[in-house]
């Protein structure tokens, strides 16, 4: 590999190695909004004053000064030589080192002399965008509804339809071979014929890194015609599958809206952006890639993916589907907005405006339902045979995840689809269709009433004490575990009455970061104070303070271990029923079967925690 330029890998290091998972390792991070705080490693302090933007890549101590990236931390908290901290974070990504060689520091500054060409490119374009031979262009961006204070943030301009471009970088005495490698003109095979500007006639969209520097352009063209889009072939600045257009302009907006919205295109960006929602990016002629899902990680930990509702837009919400299973892991997933009447975001946001848009936002379907509807939309599933084979394709979909845990949760989620759809919910369409029948027949009723029907799960008193007592302790996690303990029934009513307040806290202060003392007070607020006082688990976790991730697990344990001593109960029922039935009621024994996986899927569950 000699001769690799060392900054471009440098860069990649930074791209796919996580600063917080580097740091982390070395302290312990709490999260403070956008941002991680901890007791600085590079000087004694009782109170944290150290920070760790994901986002941005970098750490910062306004104690002592210190700051850096992935890189420098190796070096400065491990003591560790330049390539020695290169070696350590490329085994961490699973890159190979480059060797070093003479023409490195070359190429470093010949990486920062093309960064000036793009930029010479991107000022030629939008000069021309108010030339009169741009006039054309400036209509169709007026036409789009894109005015002066959108086409001046996102530097749109224009590609004349001849060789400008060519002949002014000529005169600043870039060469030709530049001018390629950065996809700025297209040399022809034909070696008679001249080399030409790669863009022309076309209106002009630049692309940005995270820095703001300008790495590349898409050009549209503005009427008839293919192709409709071209972007910049990849060059030493620009990798498509690795770049999110307008990132560097939505990653602060979409921290403050904690979202960052996915879609198609740069034009449903730009559109998104003029009605209000400065939080969205696009990936760059080709669909979500993993790289890009880990961008949009870093600011956001289940991003909002934004796709048409025709053919098109669900193929490209499959294909990520394809992309963010095998990386997802605890925290980080993906959601999905799907508009109505093939709409895209520029039309719908034309035809019902700002706020229909932001409640499309708030329906969201996420991942893991989609991966169902993946599977059994538009398919078939009437004998015993198709559905395992839908349970087969499902299945087999799961495996692809490598974080365990999300694994085993994805295959808990799925085996209950299973059950309720394939199923029980099969056999209740199947129930109910022959209680219609028997209405006319009564000479065919021997079959009906088999079914068992499963009641709402009660959870004991000591583990509702116990996880209520966690989420006053650690106010994190009544988010966390606000939907899975909804499945349940808690028959003290006074408990459920202090579970409700505490929700109703959360919900109130969503944009606050509680602390324990904070939720403790809201509580005797509410009136609280005495259910509060009798929780002596809470005086407990204040003793012996424990680490969240030992409080989840006991908590998933809990829950998982009433779970299963549900099943094991509705598994007995069923065996009753097949026992004193006079023939093998084929409904109960579906369940039966449904509830036998779920129990494992819940044991292998168990074994994971």
């Amino acid at each position: 590999m000699a001769g690799i330029d060392l900054q471009k890998f440098c860069d990649e290091l930074r791209a796919k190695v996580s600063i917080v998972d580097v740091v982390g390792s070395k302290v312990k991070l709490v999260r403070k909004g956008r941002e991680y705080q901890a007791c600085c490693p590079f000087h004694n302090e009782k109170t944290p004053s150290f920070t760790v933007n994901e986002a941005k890549g970098f750490y910062h101590c306004f104690g002592c000064g210190a700051h850096g990236d992935i890189i420098k931390f190796e070096m400065e908290a491990n003591n560790l030589p330049f390539m020695d901290a290169i070696r350590k974070l490329a085994d961490k990504a699973g890159l190979q080192v480059p060797q070093i060689s003479k023409e490195s520091h070359e190429e470093a500054v010949k990486r920062n002399s093309l960064y000036d060409i793009m930029e010479m490119a991107c000022r030629f374009f939008e000069k021309s965008l108010r030339l009169p031979e741009g006039q054309r262009a400036m209509d169709y961006f007026h036409h789009r509804g894109f005015e002066e204070d959108i086409i001046t943030k996102f530097r749109l301009g224009y590609a004349p339809n001849n060789n400008g471009l060519k002949a002014l970088l000529a005169s600043k005495g870039v060469s030709e071979h530049d001018m390629a490698e950065l996809g700025l003109i297209a040399i022809p095979e034909d070696k008679s014929r001249r080399s030409h500007d790669f863009f022309r006639d076309r209106v002009m969209i630049p692309i940005m890194d995270k820095a703001g520097r300008v790495i590349a352009f898409g050009g549209r063209i503005m009427g008839d015609g293919q192709p409709k889009y071209l972007n910049s072939p990849e060059t030493p600045l620009f990798n498509k599958r690795r770049v999110l257009y307008n990132l560097n302009n939505a990653r602060d907006r979409a921290f403050a809206a904690r979202n960052i919205i996915v879609c198609e295109g740069y034009m449903d960006v730009i559109a998104l952006d003029k009605y209000g929602f400065g939080y969205a990016v696009a990936p760059l002629g080709t669909a979500l890639t993993e790289d890009q899902i880990s961008e949009a990680w870093k600011v956001c930990p289940e991003p909002t993916l934004c796709f048409d509702g025709d053919g098109a837009g669900i193929r490209a919400a499959i294909r990520s589907i394809d992309r963010g299973l095998p990386i997802l892991k605890a925290g980080y997933s993906l959601k999905y907005v799907f508009l109505p009447d093939k709409m895209d975001p520029d039309e719908f946001l034309k035809a019902h405006g700002h706020d229909a848009f932001a409640e499309y936002l708030q329906n969201t379907t996420p991942l893991v339902k989609l991966l169902w509807r993946k599977n059994i939309e538009g398919r078939v599933f009437d004998t015993p045979e198709q559905k395992a084979l839908i349970e087969k394709n499902v299945m087999e979909e799961v495996a692809k995840i490598q974080d365990e845990k999300v694994r085993g949760y994805y295959s808990q989620e799925m085996q209950n689809y299973i059950y309720n759809e394939l199923g029980r919910g099969f056999w209740k369409n199947q129930y109910s269709s022959k209680k219609t029948k028997n209405l006319a027949h009564p000479d065919e009723r021997k079959t009906q009433n088999t079914h068992i029907e499963r009641p709402k799960v009660s959870l004991d008193e000591l583990v509702v004490k116990f996880v209520l007592a966690a989420m006053v302790f650690y106010p994190e996690l009544i988010a966390e575990y606000e939907e899975k303990m909804g499945m349940f029934d808690i028959p003290n009513e006074k408990l459920r009455k202090f579970f409700d307040t505490l929700l109703e806290i959360s919900h109130d202060n969503e944009d606050t970061e509680l602390k324990s003392e904070d939720v403790c007070k809201a509580l005797q607020d509410k009136g609280q104070g005495k259910e509060l006082a009798a929780l002596w688990e809470l005086e407990m976790f204040r003793q012996q303070n424990p680490y969240i991730n030992k409080i989840r697990e006991e908590i998933d344990t809990k829950i998982i271990e009433v779970q299963l001593k549900q099943l094991d109960n509705e598994i007995k029922e069923c065996l009753r029923i097949m026992q004193v039935s006079e023939s093998l009621p084929e409904d109960v024994y579906l369940q039966y079967e449904s509830l036998k996986k779920e129990k494992e899927t819940l044991l292998n569950t168990q074994n994971v925690i």
